[in-house]
Formats: structure tokens, C-alpha cells, sequence
């Protein structure tokens, strides 16, 4: 099903077996050993190293991530600025290296988020925010300001965490934002504590996403709206039980370089969510409105200060340099999608 692209658009989903949601695979690192899935289901000791396997494989996935945005959010932050995220662009939109519309597009792109969930500047409600990998806190900053509200920031990179603390103090905003090391899977908020749950481009990196949204779903206060932006790969179509091989080939070799676990589909979280008794589940295909901001981020990078500064910034930065004209393919082929997908918690 072709999904309309304007920013109001909303895609209506069957329901759909979501197989991958149930799979292993889906658990734990792409780049995980392939013993785990080898190891016969007969022995009883068999399926305890599955276990100690994935849960291997999860701990170095955690690791790997802390360790890549430790490395590169330097660098991300002095050639785009603290909004560590997708632009969102009229479609065809071009936007020229020279013009600031890449950093405008980064916080339309905030502002499109809350109005598809139907979050406005007259909400009164919104008193405290999550902002579940928060990076260095761009979008907690920004809601706390618009909204007058408490914002807590969660990120498994302390570089992250402290750099988001800095820039809150030197902003005057440490009475209303705060940033901690924490894991997305088992935050450590009471339940329903939040009136806004917020992700932006962090559940690409969610090794069990079933957990993902029950954890979401649980520190949300009754009411309150959950918004999730990111990376997916296309919905299946009727009859299809999995990617093709090459597109599944294409999606690992972003995730070797971008430290992400199996990815799954927009639909696979509508899904979820309506088998968490969630209201007001709406999703849209923003693929169109973000087709520049790769390119736009792969010209920044061939300056002259671009190139200085990836090399100074270490491998990790050099690899995802690297890996960017794949994640242009991937959108190119229909292969990703870049979703939003939003709820309300029932009262």
C-alpha cells in the first residue's frame, strides 16, 4: 500500500502477521555469532546457549553503540549542530550546502512530530518528557522551551549524557532538563510517569523492539502520547514472509557500521501497539520528506572542514561516512522507510 507523503498523511494498516516480531533474530545483534541460531533445539543445555549467546550479543550491541555516538557526536555536533536527526523537507525540496535549511529542517522536522500526534503549543497537559535517546538532548531542550515542561533525556553514551547536561546549563535550562545513562529497555522511571514519551531515531537500535514499546507504553502517564520516529524497512507484502535477499544483504551492512540490531516495519509496530490496547495509533511514510538530508549530509562531509574533521574524529566516524551512499540506496530502492508512528495510553 503506497502511503500518502504529506506531513498530515496517515497510513492505514492491515493487520498483518508480523513473524518477524517473533523471531530470534529480531532479539539480538545482527552481527551476532551464528552459533546461536545453530545450536539444536533438542538438549535442554542447547537453548541455555542460545540464551547466553543473545544475551551476549545484546550486551556488546549495548557497548557498541555507547562506544560509536561516544566517538561521533562530537564531530556530528560541529558540522550539524546539536539536533542529531532527519531534516524534514517539502518534497523535492533541494537544499544546497550553502543554505541553513538542513538545521531549520531538523527542528520542522520536531515540529511536525508533535503535530501529527496531535501535541500542540496550547497543550496544558505536557508537564514531563522522556526523551528516550535523546543524543545530546537538541529535542529536550527544544520541547522544555516550547512547553515550559521537565524533560528527562536517556542515551547509553555518557559522552552524550554529559555534553547534554553542559549544553543545558549553558542554555539556563538545567532547572527543567536533565540527561542520564540509562537503557531504553528498562528505564528507570516509576510507571506512568510522563505525559510525553518521545524516541526520535532510536528504535533502529532496539535489539528486542516488543520490549522497546512496552517499556514506552509503561512510563507513559494515563493519556499520554507516545511518538516514535525511525528507521524501518518496507512493509511485506501480502504472502511475503521476509525481505528478498538482497535487500535484507543491504540493511546488514548498515548495521555493521551503525551498530543496529534486525530491523522490522512500520507495521510491525502498529502491531504492537494495538496488541497493547494503545488509542489513537496513526503512522505515515516520511521517506519524501527526508530524501535530501542524506545527500545534504554527504556534501558536508567532502568540505574541507568536513573531511579535516572526520579524520580527527577515528574510524567509527570514517565508517559511517562511508556507509551514508547506502543508506541513499536503501531509500532510493523503497527498502527503508523513515516512519512515525504515535498513540495515546487509555485513560
Amino acid at each position: 500500500m503506497k502511503a500518502t507523503l504529506a506531513p498530515s498523511s496517515l497510513i492505514s494498516l492491515p493487520r498483518q502477521k508480523a513473524s518477524s516480531l517473533r523471531s530470534p533474530s529480531l532479539l539480538i545483534n545482527s552481527q551476532r555469532p551464528s552459533s546461536a541460531l545453530m545450536t539444536t533445539k533438542t538438549a535442554s543445555r542447547g537453548s541455555v546457549a542460545v540464551t547466553a549467546a543473545a544475551t551476549s550479543s545484546v550486551e556488546a550491541l549495548r557497548e557498541g553503540i555507547a562506544e560509536f555516538y561516544n566517538e561521533t557526536s562530537g564531530l556530528w555536533e560541529e558540522i550539524w549542530g546539536d539536533h542529531m536527526h532527519h531534516g524534514f523537507y517539502d518534497p523535492d525540496s533541494s537544499v544546497q550546502l550553502s543554505d541553513s535549511g538542513h538545521r531549520e529542517a531538523q527542528i520542522r522536522m520536531i515540529e511536525e512530530s508533535l503535530r501529527f500526534a496531535g501535541v500542540t503549543e496550547e497543550e496544558k497537559k505536557i508537564k514531563r518528557v522522556v526523551d528516550v535517546g535523546c543524543g545530546i538532548g537538541g529535542s529536550s531542550r527544544y520541547i522544555a522551551s516550547k512547553f515550559g515542561a521537565e524533560c528527562i533525556g536517556i542515551t547509553l553514551s555518557p559522552v552524550q549524557a554529559k555534553r547534554a547536561n553542559d549544553l543545558a546549563a549553558a542554555q539556563s535550562l538545567s532547572q527543567k532538563v536533565s540527561f542520564q545513562v540509562a537503557d531504553a529497555l528498562e528505564q528507570p522511571f516509576e510507571d506512568g510517569t510522563f505525559d510525553l514519551v518521545w524516541s526520535m531515531e532510536s528504535g533502529e537500535h532496539m535489539p528486542d523492539k516488543a520490549k522497546f514499546v512496552k517499556e514506552l507504553v509503561r512510563v507513559a502517564a494515563p493519556g499520554g502520547r507516545i511518538i516514535i520516529v525511525t528507521w524501518c524497512h518496507r512493509n511485506l507484502s501480502q504472502g511475503e514472509e521476509s525481505l528478498q535477499p538482497w535487500e535484507q544483504n543491504l540493511l546488514d551492512r548498515i548495521c555493521k557500521t551503525f551498530y543496529l540490531p534486525a530491523w522490522c516495519s512500520t507495521s510491525d509496530y502498529v502491531d504492537l501497539l494495538q496488541s497493547l490496547s494503545l488509542q489513537d495509533i496513526k503512522c505515515a511514510d516520511w521517506s519524501e520528506n527526508v530524501a535530501p538530508f542524506w545527500p545534504a549530509v554527504i556534501r558536508t562531509a567532502l568540505t574541507w572542514k568536513g573531511l579535516v574533521s572526520l579524520l580527527r574524529s577515528g574510524m567509527k566516524s570514517i565508517k559511517g561516512a562511508l556507509t551514508m551512499p547506502l543508506m541513499i540506496e536503501g531509500y532510493k530502492k523503497g527498502v527503508i522507510k523513515f516512519g512515525i508512528i504515535t498513540c495515546q495510553k487509555p485513560l
